[in-house]
């Protein structure tokens, strides 16, 4: 299916657009609506179970008499029988039942859990497209200046040559360059074209032009500073850890599930019936029957089944707790990194800023030279392939501390969409 185009779309309204358009994001919310339901099924094994039954029949019996001294009579009766029940069956010791309710209830908080780790996912993958996206275009505008440039320089080779004041090496070394800069517009075409599917994909609308990111650059300082602060919000917020801790919940419950395997039930039932004709011997009969009592089930033998089943669960639950620890590691390694990525941000963006203006400058002072004779040709290309090299570093870096950003405030379980409005006010709308 064709996807309508949108113009220039800002990245609040693609995260809009994400919310209602992303496959896996979705899928999360269909995801969370049925954990919502193990709260109310691990409730369920607590409460009554009222049921009723009726039956209607038409029997035939074949009755034969014996009596001492007598020949045997036999009878042949049609008749009709029903029979209607209305049973309550109330647990009042059920081990099994109150490990089901609990493990339904940390069931249901791990899939809020993971529903608000889906949450926060989508904005960090929706800029890790949106952002891309935006640099292929940054990326293609500074390859076609690149090769505009080279094209003049060639142009202007050329006429020196044809007054006799430049060389034929000087044409072929340029024209060299351009038709390498050519090939790389292609290049960063293809990959527009890319980001931008990728990015459709997310959002739902065919992608022709994005907000660019503005001229006016600053990185604020990091706030806290402290590492340590980071890691404490981290393993107490990531909705990761939080619900793997629930799954750890979850197969401790299912430990406990598994040894009530053993243990008694006793049962409260109440019940009212109704027969009519229910056998042969109340033939033409009506019974109306109450009654109310417990019932003790206790479990003896079966097979070997709970303790195998019991093993089983405790094994799961070892794993569950590796898993655990796995995963906060994880995401500690993943919170210092951006968190490193981040803290340096602004040296690096200032370092890769003074490249650019040090390149600008290296390229005046070249062609000066150049007319000097003290520089060649091929030192002007060289001194312009800089200023192109160093611009994209400069954007790169821009990119790499937005994404940074939202990567340590993710990791730390702390991403809200008031930092994507942070983070969309570093772009320019409508240019």
């Amino acid at each position: 299916m064709a996807l309508p185009p949108v113009w220039g779309i800002g990245l609040l309204p693609a995260y809009e657009a994400a919310l209602v358009n992303d496959p896996t994001y979705r899928a999360a919310l269909r995801e969370n609506e049925a954990g919502q339901q193990a709260r109310v099924l691990g409730r369920a094994a607590l409460l009554p179970v009222v049921s009723a039954s009726y039956a209607r029949n038409r029997n035939f019996a074949d009755i034969t008499t014996s009596t001492p001294g007598f020949p045997e009579r036999r009878d042949e009766r049609y008749y009709n029988s029903q029979s209607a029940t209305l049973q309550l069956r109330q647990p009042l010791i059920h081990q099994e039942g109150q490990a089901r309710y609990r493990q339904g209830i940390a069931q249901t908080q791990a899939s809020d859990a993971q529903f608000r780790a889906r949450s926060q996912d989508v904005i960090v993958r929706l800029v890790g497209l949106y952002a891309p996206a935006q640099y292929a275009e940054d990326q293609l505008a500074l390859a076609i200046a690149q090769r505009d440039a080279f094209a003049e320089q060639g142009r202007s080779n050329a006429r020196l040559f044809q007054r006799g004041e430049g060389t034929r090496t000087d044409v072929l070394e340029t024209q060299a360059k351009l038709d390498l800069a050519e090939a790389q517009v292609l290049e960063a075409r293809d990959n527009l074209q890319n980001a931008r599917d990728a990015l459709a994909a997310m959002v739902g609308m065919r992608i022709t032009a994005l907000d660019p990111l503005s001229e006016q650059f600053r990185v604020p300082p990091l706030e806290p500073v402290n590492i340590d602060i980071w890691q404490d919000m981290a393993l107490n917020n990531n909705p990761e850890i939080s619900a793997q801790r629930h799954a750890v919940e979850i197969a401790r419950e299912e430990v406990r599930k598994m040894q009530a395997g053993h243990s008694p039930r006793l049962d409260l039932i109440a019940s009212v019936a109704k027969n009519e004709s229910d056998t042969i011997n109340t033939l033409n009969q009506s019974a109306n029957t109450r009654s109310i009592g417990v019932q003790l089930n206790i479990p003896l033998y079966s097979g070997g089944s709970v303790t195998a089943a019991t093993a089983q669960a405790v094994a799961n639950f070892e794993n569950a707790r590796a898993d655990l620890d796995g995963r906060t590691s994880q995401v500690l390694v993943e919170l210092r990194k951006q968190f490193n990525l981040t803290f340096s941000s602004t040296a690096r963006i200032d370092a890769a800023r003074k490249a650019l203006e040090s390149a600008t400058v290296l390229v005046e002072a070249t062609q000066k030279s150049v007319q000097g004779g003290q520089r060649t040709n091929v030192d002007v290309l060289n001194a312009r392939q800089q200023v192109f090299e160093a611009r994209r570093e400069l954007v790169l870096q821009r990119y790499n501390y937005l994404l940074g950003y939202l990567r340590l405030r993710y990791a730390a379980g702390v991403l809200s969409v008031s930092d994507l409005r942070d983070v969309a006010g570093y772009f320019v709308a409508g240019k």
